[in-house]
């Protein structure tokens, strides 16, 4: 019987999203960018609290574990675009049933059958089904494979730690500014615990010595959110060339910290005696890993505009493998050359009075340097927050239904409010990582990826059968690794805990 080989031909193209790609090479750049932020500043003090030893292995083994859940965000992705083509292609049929009515049943099928056949297919012809195309966020996969119960507890780990950012971010910015303004800390004043009661400036006068450091920390707290926090209002999206400005000051940062660090140790001689094993100390490493190795939240946008994803996963592992090796270097070089090391690495380089111009400027550029790229970032993260509040507690498909003053100020209010209160009151950053790193940086970085992947296989499974092979699944399929991670995550949140109301007792 005549067929219409046309009509199958321009339905079976492969479905694909228009915008701008790159080259495997330049996503890798982003991802590298993306995973090495802020978070790496913590390192050095975490790093020489459990000791060199420990930390080496810890470190290189969280690197491992973040690795391996970011194959299973990978999986998940693949699996629902495989989920939304399966969706299209029974749309196509049955419009193409309502439109051929008139046409022959024999007729039908066998367009049916023509319909199928470039899509499911054997082992020497890839699926279409699989691929990478389409930017899936991990809400959208939550919403895909997770029931109503996982996906309440997804929307609630990610606003936890998104919250946790924000107070991270404040801190650090406040903390810096303070540094900054305030006289340098006597050097007779080796308890930093006692740093904050100090004078802000060493100055005889009855009003500035009552204005202690952590009043000026609170100013600049106060200020921070008013110049930044009105952003949430809006919609505001990061500019390519903002992320090359911010980008390229952070590497120069870095590159200038270990350099420093190096000279110090060619001078001085090693500073710093870490030991080689505590234990006592791990949790504090375990949560600034786990923030610095977090890539997971925002990896399918990276990973989407990528041309030529067939070796992403051995790319992807040269990435951790090059960030593994730059974090040790940091860590490292920062341990020995400093006898002291604060939470936040750059406050070991605040401006100090000296004859070297060229030096004294570079001690500003990284004592600002936080200031600089978390201000930046603090906007975009503070809405992806507001977003994710209005997903949890509203229905999206009608945001314009609900009363203006209560979807426009209630959500916005709701996201600033919390961490400023909570960094006006504390502005320990130890702390906020530790928790945030160590309860919900684990739901987002290994419990979420793996439930994800979980239920994707399974569900992908139901709905396309065994003979659909997915080539972007992850090397680590065997549910064995699946286990292990839900098995070491457990573990870690319940040693952290007991570790943390042992030392609050």
């Amino acid at each position: 019987m005549f067929r219409r080989p046309w009509i199958i031909k321009k339905v079976t193209m492969p479905i694909t999203e228009t915008g701008d790609q790159y080259s495997v090479w330049v996503g890798l750049i982003y991802i590298f960018n993306l995973i090495v932020g802020t978070g790496a500043l913590t390192l050095p003090a975490a790093f020489a609290r459990a000791g060199w030893g420990l930390s080496t292995i810890s470190l290189v083994f969280l690197a491992f574990m973040s690795f391996m859940n970011a194959t299973y965000v990978i999986e998940t992705m693949a699996c629902a675009n495989a989920v939304l083509k399966w969706k299209r292609l029974q749309l196509i049929k049955r419009n193409s049933v309502q439109e051929n009515e008139s046409d022959e049943e024999g007729m039908s099928s066998h367009a049916y059958g023509d319909l199928e056949d470039p899509l499911v297919c054997g082992e020497s012809i890839p699926s279409r089904y699989y691929s990478l195309d389409k930017c899936i966020e991990l809400g959208e996969m939550a919403n895909l494979f997770l029931s109503k119960v996982g996906r309440t507890m997804f929307y609630c780990t990610l606003c936890v730690y998104l919250y946790g950012d924000l107070s991270i971010y404040s801190a650090a910015v406040s903390k810096s500014l303070m540094d900054v303004i305030c006289s340098t800390v006597p050097s007779n004043v080796t308890n930093t615990t006692n740093w904050d009661v100090l004078p802000c400036f060493n100055s005889p006068s009855d009003f500035t010595s009552t204005y202690t450091r952590f009043d000026c920390y609170r100013v600049a707290l106060l200020t921070f959110f008013g110049a930044m926090g009105p952003f949430v209002f809006f919609n505001v999206q990061k500019t390519k060339y903002l992320q090359l400005f911010t980008s390229g000051m952070r590497w120069l940062a870095f590159a200038i910290m270990i350099s420093m660090a190096i000279h110090l140790l060619i001078v001085y001689g090693p500073q710093g005696k870490p030991p080689a094993f505590d234990f006592t100390g791990i949790p504090t490493l375990f949560g600034a890993c786990v923030y610095s190795f977090m890539c997971h939240h925002s990896l399918p946008a990276l990973i989407s505009p990528i041309r030529g994803k067939s070796r992403l996963g051995l790319h992807l592992a040269l990435d951790y493998g090059l960030i593994s090796i730059f974090y040790l270097l940091l860590a490292f070089t920062g341990a020995f050359a400093f006898s002291t090391l604060n939470d936040l690495y750059t406050l070991n380089f605040v401006p100090t009075d000296n004859d070297n111009i060229l030096l004294e400027i570079v001690e500003y550029f990284l004592a600002l340097f936080p200031v600089f790229t978390l201000s930046t970032s603090f906007p975009i993260i503070a809405i992806t927050l507001r977003n994710n509040l209005q997903s949890l507690f509203l229905d999206t498909s009608r945001l314009d239904s609900y009363n203006i003053v209560f979807r426009k100020l209630l959500f916005p209010v709701v996201t600033v409010v919390p961490p400023l209160l909570l960094t006006y009151f504390l502005q320990d950053i130890s702390i906020l990582i530790k928790f945030t790193g160590s309860y919900a940086g684990t739901g987002i970085q290994y419990m979420i990826p793996t439930f994800l992947v979980l239920s994707a296989r399974r569900h992908c499974t139901n709905l396309l059968g065994l003979g659909v092979v997915n080539r972007y699944k992850s090397p680590f399929s065997n549910i064995a690794w699946a286990i292990f991670v839900l098995l070491w995550s457990f573990m870690c949140v319940i040693l952290v805990t007991v570790n943390m109301f042992e030392r609050n007792s």
